[in-house]
Parts: structure tokens; C-alpha cells; sequence
């Protein structure tokens, strides 16, 4: 069974002193909330950390997406489940035990995640899907958002999704990077099932509208009818 698309738009895209609306611009619309965290350590970015998280999860019932581009990320992941997040993505390149991560995630009541770097083979990685929910390839380089997708990443998407077909895994595929309305059906063509958009929405006049948009189109290439 094919999942329908979900959509996550990214709140490092939206205005930073309207955070609280900005996400409200989208409920109703949004699948998921993409909250992207970096430290200035694992990513030459600084943005939001858990106090944010925390204080947004009491304005908006929308599933949180979080993705840590953090180092240690065992240390300050599981603050994060314990917010209320509903998927919690660390990086494979910062974590030297992922499955024990993912378990300490699920234990606390979260989704688990690995994301995979611009530069990082996916390869090393097929093998711990069983652990996981979710697989976000990165199709920029990360830690910074507005930047051009890069469609040879894509083949990872594609290695990925063939090996959850294979192990007939309840894995969701997650896209990020460039994702907007020019992009979004090669993405899903090539087996991703969530998408992170950015710009492609806050950048929007409407995002509720922008998100339904980029579902449509997702789905279309999918093969589900909304």
C-alpha cells in the first residue's frame, strides 16, 4: 500500500518574530511541522533549540518533524521526544550508535530518524531500516535552508525506497532540500513519500495554499488520488 505524501513546511524558511502565527498559517494544510535545530558545531548554523520547541508545542497540534543537525546528538535528542515530538532525525554522520538512538527515541514516545548528508554514501545505512521510521536524505548540503535541489541525489532515494519495498518496511522516505513545485514530483517519482518545503511555502502569498499545491502534484506522481 502507498502512503499518501505528507508535508512538512519548515519553519527556518517563516519569520522568526512570528513564529507562533507563522505556524498557524498553515494548520489544517501541514502534515507535519519541520523543525530544523543546528548548533553552530555539527552545521556552521545557529538556530532554535528545545526551550522554542517547547513553547511551540503548546500553540499548534501539528506533528513535529524535528531534525537535529546537531553534534552529540545522544545527548539532547531524547529532550526532544520528550517535548512532544512526534519524529525526532539525527544525523548519521554525528552519531556513532544510530539503532541505539532510534530505540531510546521510540522508548520515549517518538517516531525515530536518520538523515543522510549531501556528501554521505546511504549505502552503510540500508541495513539499520528495521530500526527506523524514517529516512530523511538531504538533497542540499545541510545547514542552511534556500539552497537549489540537487537531483542526483535522488538515487539514494531510490536506493532507500527499494530496500524498504524489499523488507516490506513501514519506513517513511523524507526529501530536503529545494523542494518546491518544479521539484517535487521528480522527488516523489524517485520514492519519496515526505516532503520538507521551505521557501516554496513561506515564500508563498498563501502557504496553507502552497502546501495543498505541492501535495497535489506529490500525490499525482504517486499515483493517489486526494
Amino acid at each position: 500500500m502507498t502512503s499518501s505524501p505528507i508535508i512538512a513546511p519548515s519553519i527556518l524558511a517563516s519569520d522568526f518574530s512570528r513564529l507562533a502565527d507563522e505556524v498557524h498559517a498553515i494548520e489544517g494544510a501541514a502534515d507535519w511541522l519541520h523543525v530544523d535545530v543546528m548548533d553552530n558545531h555539527f552545521v556552521p548554523n545557529l538556530t532554535i533549540g528545545l526551550p522554542v520547541v517547547q513553547s511551540l508545542r503548546k500553540a499548534t497540534s501539528i506533528p513535529f518533524d524535528v531534525h537535529l543537525m546537531i553534534a552529540h546528538p545522544e545527548r539532547w535528542a531524547p529532550g526532544y521526544a520528550e517535548a512532544g515530538a512526534y519524529n525526532v532525525t539525527f544525523h548519521a554522520e554525528a552519531c556513532d550508535d544510530p539503532v541505539g538512538l532510534a530505540k531510546t527515541l521510540r522508548a520515549a514516545g517518538a517516531k525515530a530518524g536518520l538523515a543522510i548528508d549531501r556528501d554521505t554514501p546511504v549505502e552503510p545505512y540500508l541495513e539499520l531500516l528495521p530500526y527506523l521510521d524514517t529516512v530523511l536524505i538531504m538533497t542540499i548540503k545541510a545547514g542552511f535552508g534556500g539552497q537549489s535541489f540537487l537531483p542526483e541525489m535522488l538515487d539514494k532515494v531510490r536506493d532507500v525506497r527499494r530496500r524498504v519495498s524489499v523488507g516490506h518496511l513501514d519506513v517513511r522516505v523524507e526529501v530536503d532540500g529545494g523542494i518546491a513545485a518544479d521539484t517535487i514530483e521528480q522527488a516523489a517519482e524517485a520514492g519519496a513519500d515526505a516532503f520538507v518545503a521551505g521557501t516554496a511555502v513561506y515564500g508563498a502569498a498563501d502557504p496553507a495554499q502552497a502546501v495543498r499545491k505541492l501535495r497535489a502534484l506529490a500525490a499525482e506522481r504517486m499515483g493517489i488520488s486526494m
